[in-house]
């Protein structure tokens, strides 16, 4: 689960790490109503769940009332990588003097929670890694010690040669990390940490995401969610027994088992195609959730064609031509499906698909090439 920027801040806040002052408006409306007219320098933030908002023009300054009315007028509506802006945050701005990262995230292969921080703020930590991994500083947190506090001040005395904003930043570091235990967080991220021209250390830009398996011990963070219309669908696979996951490629994919799902999109990678989800119907041998996979397959605009790769275990391969066909019949869809069954009842399960004409292979290898090539057609 992800959450916006000014949501962000507002545990921030909680937690007693600095942020600027700042309001969230939904229309220009509001932004008049809302915004005094003081003359200080404002940003108005578009507050999508997407990277690059300055570049997009998300990201706006405004000297007058009038021109941060005009720059929110603007703002709101704009679309940015897919997602349409329907809120700003329209907050002070402040005089930068050094910008800083600040992260912390779940570590798998350390299986730990790994705090990075770097000198490279306000740029994308993902571009940083790419070409200059040398600048930031990784550092495993011990799970059952915690950050300790010697080990928050020697990280900030590293970055921050002032002693007074060593010891904020190293404060700011403990609260940071206290807020992504108490919160379940898979990624906890202030980019930038700035030191201003007057000498303050705030967080002026915020990032979190949070384990969806732990959420139902989060309610205040429930409340936060703004479910996109991927999400819906992944949350109602979900609740259908289904493990889904969208993607942005064209070809569609329906397995079952998690592994044999991996290994599929895998092969629609080697033989050059890209796959358009993860979805895992699991093991067992309801036709209905065929229906429900189909369904939630068909109704992904970018889907070109299907492949569906079936290896019968305790899920019967009989029981998935059967849905298959009751799906088809419900849908109505010219978008070709490539199939291939095998192990349990796989030989019934073709005979079942007979009369569809549905093309059926033995490997994945030709499933995988086929799929790409009708969906090319």
């Amino acid at each position: 689960m992800k959450i916006h920027e000014y949501q962000a801040r507002n545990l921030f806040r909680k937690y007693g790490i600095p942020v600027p002052d700042a309001v969230v408006c939904h229309t220009v409306e509001e932004v008049e109503a809302l915004v005094p007219d003081d003359g200080k320098l404002r940003v108005i933030k578009a507050q999508v769940h997407a990277g690059g908002r300055g570049k997009a023009g998300g990201v706006k300054l405004a000297r007058t009332k009038a021109e941060a009315v005009e720059n929110a007028r603007k703002i709101l509506g704009m679309d940015i990588k897919g997602y349409t802006v329907e809120k700003v945050l329209v907050g002070n701005a402040v005089d930068i003097d050094k910008e800083f990262y600040v992260g912390l995230i779940n570590d798998r292969n350390n299986k730990a929670v790994t705090l990075m921080v770097s000198a490279e703020g306000g740029v994308e930590i993902e571009e940083v890694a790419k070409v200059s991994p040398e600048k930031i500083l990784k550092v495993t947190i011990d799970p059952m010690m915690g950050l300790m506090d010697w080990q928050a001040r020697e990280i900030a005395m590293r970055f921050f040669p002032d002693i007074r904003h060593a010891r904020t930043a190293a404060d700011i570091f403990r609260k940071l990390y206290a807020l992504y235990l108490d919160t379940d967080s898979s990624l906890a991220e202030i980019n930038p940490l700035v030191i201003t021209q007057q000498g303050d250390v705030m967080a002026i830009d915020g990032k979190m995401n949070f384990d969806d398996n732990a959420l139902f011990r989060q309610p205040e963070l429930l409340e936060m969610r703004e479910v996109t219309p991927d999400e819906q669908k992944e949350i109602d696979a979900h609740a259908k027994g289904l493990s889904y996951i969208k993607l942005d490629g064209t070809i569609g994919c329906m397995v079952n088992g998690a592994g044999l799902a991996m290994a599929t999109m895998d092969m629609i990678k080697l033989y050059g195609g890209e796959p358009a989800n993860f979805l895992d119907i699991g093991g067992s041998s309801n036709p209905q959730k065929v229906i429900d996979a189909m369904n939630i397959l068909l109704s992904d605009k970018n889907v070109k064609a299907v492949m569906i790769n079936i290896f019968g275990g305790i899920t019967r391969c009989d029981d998935v031509a059967k849905g298959l066909i009751t799906a088809l019949d419900q849908i109505k869809t010219d978008i070709p499906i490539v199939v291939r069954l095998s192990g349990t009842n796989a030989k019934e399960g073709l005979e079942i698909l007979k009369s569809t004409g549905l093309p059926t292979v033995k490997t994945m290898s030709e499933a995988a090439s086929k799929a790409i090539e009708l969906s090319k057609i």
